[in-house]
């Protein structure tokens, strides 16, 4: 005997997130452990012997470490739109669903700055009454960030007119 509903509504839609958000997370990644790892090197060199330098790899191991989970938390990042709420999916080891119904958002805005311009990025912020609620969407390419800012404004002043 089956049990749950029946019928043709099948799982909401997701939408993951675009490359830029990994190649600029990598990035910063990259310039951080490098740097680290050159610093590391030369002050122990310099404090207590050539040998000590080779210390400065353990910057190194950590930037393979954390490439591989960048990838990994990017592709846990999703977003589904469905009739009367939003979905946002995330996380790896510790995986996190939030749903904001449209009714109760109180402002959509749209974020960017510096280097997420230079990488052609926005965000897309959603604020509830209760703050435990908010919620972010990272990494989205700006006219999709525009687009769902406009549809959640929409959405959201449709959905609180009968409250």
């Amino acid at each position: 005997m089956e049990t749950g509903t029946s019928g043709g509504t099948g799982g909401p839609e997701w939408v993951g997130l675009p490359g830029g958000l990994l190649t600029l997370r990598r990035l910063l990644l990259v310039i951080w452990m490098t740097l680290l790892a050159a610093v590391t090197a030369v002050v122990l060199g310099l404090a207590a012997g050539p040998a000590w330098a080779v210390a400065g790899a353990f910057w190194l191991a950590v930037l393979a470490w954390g490439w591989v989970m960048l990838g990994r938390n990017w592709r846990s990042w999703r977003y589904a739109e469905r009739s009367d709420d939003l979905l946002i999916s995330r996380g790896v080891l510790w995986r996190e669903q939030t749903v904001v119904p449209y009714g109760r958002m109180q402002l959509v805005e749209v974020t960017s700055g510096p280097l997420e311009r230079r990488f052609g990025l926005a965000s897309v912020q959603l604020h509830t009454a209760a703050a435990a609620t908010d919620a972010k969407i990272p990494g989205l390419v700006p006219a999709e960030a525009e687009r769902l800012r406009d549809r959640l404004t929409a959405l959201g002043e449709a959905r609180s007119a009968g409250l």
